[in-house]
């Protein structure tokens, strides 16, 4: 991963994926989206482009990358899904590709995904199915997307059984994070992706933390230098990660913190709007530190601090607050034991020493995690 000046903008930082032949860059800046033809012309063939978005997302910002593409004479056609998590479904999935299909397209059409991490995830996994492969390009719309999904090639839907258990690892050519789009969010979608930024200082950067607790407010607020910064850092961080660990054979496991409790979490709410993805994750970063903690590893202090900060910019901390939920102990556990980190039957683990201080391992104490677990859907 290396960082440099993008000979396209002065208003854009250009960050490297380096995977050698799949090696990539990630653009983050303002306002990237009026020239999305000129960041894309190196990867449009004559079969031209098939944008995916959908339909929130579509009415936003659509128009702005369809009239770079036609200034530039690019061919385009557009296939709309559902806004929402059940867009990341067999039967979604099947109708877009049928709709693909239906174009005539060639080995030579790009695919775009324009929209947060649902679409990308699914747009990634249709153009890694499609004539056994398509390049596809990123421009993710939320934040959560900017700084995690869109990165590193994991593509997927979801299944009965579980979320994201079907897919592809399948690196995009461009991701192109227009800091600026972010404007456009509602407040509780800045904080689901705010979630996945602190994800990043609690791993294995404690400056950055102490960072985002004098920064967070302008990172949330308003699309400035703080913000891109904070765009900036976390892709940085996945990027380097993801460059040692493509297929998650190893360290890029820590980029998981928090999401094993997570996703169980989600399950139970049936992955819907009554408990967003980054929601789940800053509960789930809370309850590892706290069992982390109540095991000897990290120091207890650390646990508040974490919940106090994601507090303290409105993200939900416990999973007593989500509304309307009677936790069942036993089937959240059932549900980690369906986790894509099992191995050989046994649940991988990211647990801290503290701040900065990510580790994997299979060594947790069950009964202090479901005391872990107790707390926070108990209080």
């Amino acid at each position: 991963m290396s960082n440099q000046t993008s000979p396209l903008a002065a208003n854009h930082d250009v960050l490297r994926v380096e995977l050698g032949a799949r090696s990539y860059d990630i653009l983050v800046g303002s306002n990237l989206l009026a020239d999305t033809a000129s960041h894309i012309a190196p990867f449009v063939r004559k079969a031209g482009v098939v944008v995916i978005s959908d339909a929130t997302v579509a009415e936003r910002h659509l128009p702005v990358v369809l009239a770079s593409f036609d200034g530039a004479g690019i061919a385009h056609r557009e296939v709309i899904v559902p806004a929402g998590e059940k867009s990341k479904s067999f039967a979604v999935f099947e109708d877009v590709i049928e709709q693909i299909l239906a174009m005539g397209i060639e080995r030579s059409t790009l695919i775009m995904a324009l929209g947060g991490g649902v679409v990308g995830d699914l747009a990634g996994y249709v153009a890694a199915s499609l004539l056994r492969g398509l390049d596809f390009v990123q421009i993710p719309t939320t934040l959560l997307s900017q700084v995690d999904s869109s990165v590193g090639g994991k593509t997927g839907i979801n299944s009965k059984s579980g979320k994201n258990l079907v897919g592809a690892f399948h690196q995009p050519r461009l991701v192109l994070a227009d800091t600026a789009v972010l404007d456009t969010l509602p407040r509780r979608e800045m904080l689901a992706g705010y979630a996945e930024v602190v994800k990043y200082g609690l791993i294995d950067d404690p400056e950055f933390f102490d960072w985002l607790e004098q920064n967070a407010e302008a990172v949330l607020s308003n699309d400035g230098a703080e913000r891109r910064e904070a765009v900036m850092r976390s892709c940085a961080a996945k990027a380097r990660i993801v460059s040692q660990d493509e297929r998650e054979s190893g360290k890029r496991a820590l980029l998981n913190l928090g999401h094993t409790f997570g996703h169980a979490l989600e399950a139970e709410t049936g992955y819907g709007a009554k408990l967003l993805h980054g929601e789940a994750v800053a509960m789930g970063m809370v309850i590892a530190h706290d069992v982390c903690a109540a095991m000897g590893m990290a120091p207890a202090g650390e646990k508040e601090r974490i919940a106090s900060h994601l507090k303290s910019v409105g993200l939900p901390v416990c999973a007593s607050e989500v509304p309307g939920m009677h936790w069942d102990i036993d089937r959240l556990i059932g549900h980690m034991s369906r986790d894509k980190k099992v191995r050989d039957g046994e649940i991988t683990f990211v647990m801290t020493r503290g701040i900065g201080k990510a580790f994997t391992s299979k060594a947790m104490d069950i009964q202090k995690m479901r005391a872990a677990i107790t707390r926070s859907c108990h209080g």
